[in-house]
């Protein structure tokens, strides 16, 4: 049986969906499509493509963006903020895993 398909305020409540064009997303964390290319080649996010190809981003991976953005526009070299944001993301997800461990306890 196919599940039911996503109704439009489910979509919005997922941080996952990619809702958001390149250009639009650039505009919302005030950067350039450019800056998000170098992010996906730097391996920080990966954005899904539409049929036609183009880039489609998630609430998600803007704030993944907006934070290298603050970091870059602080003086952080684009790499390494990547990798930061990535250690931190990894992190959040262990602390959550354990503490979700502890609870079954």
């Amino acid at each position: 049986m196919d599940p039911a398909p996503e109704t439009a305020d489910a979509k919005l409540d997922d941080d996952d969906y990619p809702a958001y064009s390149m250009g639009r997303a650039a505009e919302i964390i005030g950067t350039t499509p450019a800056f998000l290319r170098s992010l996906d080649e730097a391996k920080l996010i990966t954005p899904q493509r539409s049929a036609g190809g183009h880039r489609r981003y998630s609430r998600y991976q803007l704030r993944l963006a907006t934070r290298a953005r603050e970091m870059v526009d602080h003086g952080t070299a684009l790499e390494a903020a990547c990798r930061i944001i990535i250690l931190e993301d990894q992190l959040q997800e262990a602390l959550r895993l354990n503490a979700e461990m502890h609870s079954r306890d």
